[in-house]
């Protein structure tokens, strides 16, 4: 399981890509780009317009007649609001099983699959997590002397989400924007979401500088649910209790006793002892790795966790498939547990043949992988040397994006990010009720731009500043209505409320070729298969893009 924790690396904006380009067309609405403002000059909006017999009030400021126009507009909108719907039925879907393209990849020319263990091959129920939270409460409250009301902390699921960064000087745990932006509305310390006014107050302003960075450390793995909530939860404490804190003890308190709850082996013992409970079975997996070996692909398996739990999760997700319980090593050319990601890329460290059943390592130098052994720790250079694959011919899978992703793309590997929760991500956006929010935003969003660029702020009469109110609140409405079907705290995982890509997904594009929701959706596609990055892209690739066409009807 993946401890690794990385600081923020500054988000600058050199950092634009190709696709990033045009701004002003890009970063203006949620996931609509390309949508055109519904103007009073089309033919058949201005007969809907005669139909709805919109009364608009005048604006007593010498720019009445833009205002008027914008005003016109917003109510002619909120008419196309009821039809919208129908339009969209008619949009193609994402799949929530695809395959997301950031860099051109040949699957003809991939011929080693390599694999992590936890939240790859293996894949867990929600209640891991409340059982990592218990567990290192626990630690916290009988080690380090936290207060024993402390243990009545329940973990809440409807809370965190993964990306999220910890300052640790200041407290607040926060969502951040490709650029480094605090989210406005995603930025809470302990469990009470700051407002604009404190945000600024606290901040300055939103963009976190090179020295704020510092302070902040990332939350980038599928078992940082549980770190973060019981962050939130013991600043939470300390406030409620109006006792002074450090804001970095809480931190390492809270990263130490989860670290202990991974390598005592607290977790594993529980997962193991209860595996009905916290491993989710996948019948498609077994297929996906045979389908590898019977093209003549390697297989490696690559995992931090030791090997008594890889081999008893394992046996348990492939028992009844296989018939005999220790099958699973045959799909396997190579195994290496306890491998020390991500260390392992950059470090000397040598290989160890691990005897499993005496729980012992050999002292003889490994100069060659037996698919009937199993390894510990080494380094990625010794593994290149044994073994003999070129860099481009790998791929590797990994859920941490740091620990599993970084050094193999930094050493020509391939790589490929699973995300578990892409699934329900693009579920969601694939709903009427969640693109019907997006095109209200959207329009909102650019009638908000055309009225900044006709009234400054001295020449704003009541009237215009009653349409102002009216537009901030149709679009501030509209954000927190798709903030609530992703999370209530912090919204979607790869987006944020305005429609930035998060800096979550701006990890993705550093670190993963491509991404998808489980390694066997690989399945669904053809072995000699291109996987080009989309033509059209503005976006993370599994966005929906809407044609202004659909809505001028």
């Amino acid at each position: 399981m993946s401890s690794s924790r990385r600081l923020l690396l500054p988000l600058r904006a050199s950092l634009t890509r190709g696709r990033l380009s045009s701004c002003h067309q890009i970063r203006n609405g949620f996931g609509l780009r390309g949508f055109s403002t519904i103007t009073s000059t089309d033919p058949a909006l201005a007969n809907l317009a005669e139909k709805c017999a919109v009364v608009i009030p005048e604006c007593s400021s010498a720019d009445d007649e833009d205002i008027s126009k914008i005003r016109h507009e917003f109510e002619l909108a909120k008419q196309r609001f009821i039809n919208i719907p129908e339009a969209l039925r008619s949009m193609p879907k994402m799949n929530p099983q695809g395959i997301y393209v950031n860099k051109n990849l040949r699957l003809d020319n991939i011929e080693v699959y390599g694999f992590d263990y936890d939240y790859t091959l293996a894949h867990y129920s929600s209640d891991l997590q409340s059982l990592i939270y218990d567990l290192a409460k626990q630690h916290m409250v009988n080690e380090f002397r936290y207060p024993e009301s402390c243990m009545k902390f329940k973990y809440d699921p409807t809370f965190p989400i993964r990306g999220l960064y910890y300052d640790k000087q200041k407290g607040c745990l926060m969502k951040l924007d490709f650029f480094g932006s605090i989210e406005p509305d995603g930025c809470y310390f302990g469990r009470r979401k700051l407002s604009r006014k404190e945000l600024e107050k606290m901040y300055g302003t939103r963009h976190m500088g090179r020295d704020q960075a510092r302070v902040l450390v990332g939350l980038m793995d599928f078992f940082c649910f549980s770190e973060a909530c019981l962050i939130a939860d013991m600043v939470q404490y300390f406030v409620d209790a109006k006792l002074e804190f450090d804001a970095s003890y809480i931190y390492n308190d809270v990263n130490r006793a989860i670290q202990h709850v991974h390598r005592s082996g607290l977790v594993h013992r529980g997962i193991l002892a209860d595996p009905t409970k916290y491993l989710l079975k996948n019948g498609q997996l077994l297929r996906f790795l045979r389908s590898l070996k019977d093209k003549g692909k390697k297989l490696f398996l690559m995992t931090n966790s030791p090997y008594h739990f890889v081999d008893g999760g394992m046996r348990y997700l492939m028992e009844e498939s296989f018939g005999l319980r220790d099958s699973w090593r045959d799909l396997f050319d190579v195994v290496i547990a306890k491998a020390n990601k991500p260390e392992f890329y950059t470090s000397e460290h040598p290989f160890r043949c691990y005897d499993e059943e005496r729980d012992t390592l050999a002292f003889t130098k490994v100069d060659a992988f037996h698919p009937d052994k199993i390894y510990y720790h080494g380094c990625l250079k010794s593994f290149l040397q044994i073994t003999k694959w070129r860099g481009p011919e790998v791929i590797y899978f990994g859920d941490h994006l740091f620990s599993d992703l970084r050094g193999p793309s930094k050493a020509g590997w391939r790589t490929a990010a699973i995300i578990h929760e892409l699934e329900r991500e693009i579920q969601i956006q694939n709903e009427d009720s969640y693109r019907f929010e997006q095109a209200k935003f959207n329009i909102i969003q650019e009638l908000l731009g055309k009225f900044h660029a006709s009234v400054s702020n001295n020449q704003r009469s009541e009237a215009c500043q009653s349409l102002l109110d009216e537009l901030n609140m149709a679009r501030q409405k509209a954000r927190e209505t798709m903030k609530q079907m992703f999370n209530r705290s912090f919204g979607a995982t790869f987006v944020t409320d305005t429609g930035q890509e998060s800096a979550f997904s701006y990890h993705i594009h550093q670190y993963a070729d491509v991404y998808t929701s489980k390694p066997e959706n690989f399945m669904f596609y053809r072995p000699e298969a291109w996987l080009h990055v989309p033509y059209d892209i503005k976006i993370m690739p599994h966005h929906v893009k809407v044609a202004s066409s659909l809505f001028k009807t």
